[in-house]
């Protein structure tokens, strides 16, 4: 059976190579033209994620609650770490709260104008989730923790979720808002209201994971 795995893997390396690709008789460009005139956002790849591909991208948020509250479920029952490793010396901490002003700036920024330039919902959240992690290897994990439940940060994650779901459901139905005029901040129809949904759900879901991994492991 070896030797049958070797040989369809050679057979499928030469079909790679001697074997022509057809592709479409449409040039990448027009493909990008038609993207943005059909959805009214300069940024092509928010206009595919969010519309082209809407559907995929309401599975990829589910998978990723799915996999927030799988992280709190399995470490629900274990013991919390004595131990909390966090930076001690002051230029690290210095550093770190440096850097995460920057990335929560640069979390905004993609939340709201992702749909104008390179950036978008996920990038934005992973940029707030960095700047919630640079601030909890700085800071009391107690404080964090007061701070999460303060300002309901596990409700918040759940309404984005599902506000995002429903109007997605409302987009694949076939109802859009009007686009607006292509390159403005208020443009793009519902795909800049999903991005900032994402971003908010992507950056409160990894603060419940950093809470989470603290606690229970001690560090990120």
């Amino acid at each position: 059976m070896k030797w049958l795995y070797i040989a369809a893997g050679i057979a499928l390396c030469i079909k790679f190579l001697v074997m022509p690709n057809p592709t479409a008789e449409l040039s990448n460009l027009a493909i990008v033209e038609t993207i943005v005139r059909e959805s009214g956002v300069p940024n092509a790849v928010s206009a595919i994620i969010f519309r082209n591909r809407l559907y995929d991208t309401i599975f990829e948020v589910i998978v990723f609650t799915i996999a927030i509250m799988g992280a709190q479920f399995l470490l629900a029952n274990e013991r919390p770490f004595c131990t909390i490793y966090q930076f001690t010396d002051q230029p690290s901490i210095v550093l770190a709260q440096l850097g995460a002003t920057i990335a929560a700036l640069v979390g905004i920024e993609l939340a709201i104008r992702g749909h104008l330039s390179p950036g978008g919902g996920f990038a934005a959240g992973v940029a707030g989730g960095t700047a919630i992690g640079l601030v909890a290897i700085t800071s009391s994990s107690q404080w964090m923790e007061s701070i999460y439940q303060r300002w309901q940060a596990a409700r918040w994650e759940k309404i984005s979720v599902l506000v995002f779901i429903v109007l997605a459901a409302v987009t694949l139905a076939g109802v859009e808002l009007p686009h607006g005029e292509l390159g403005s901040l208020v443009s793009g129809g519902v795909v800049p209201l999903l991005n900032i949904l994402v971003a908010i759900k992507v950056a409160l879901g990894s603060w419940a994971a950093i809470l989470v991994f603290i606690r229970y492991r001690g560090l990120l």
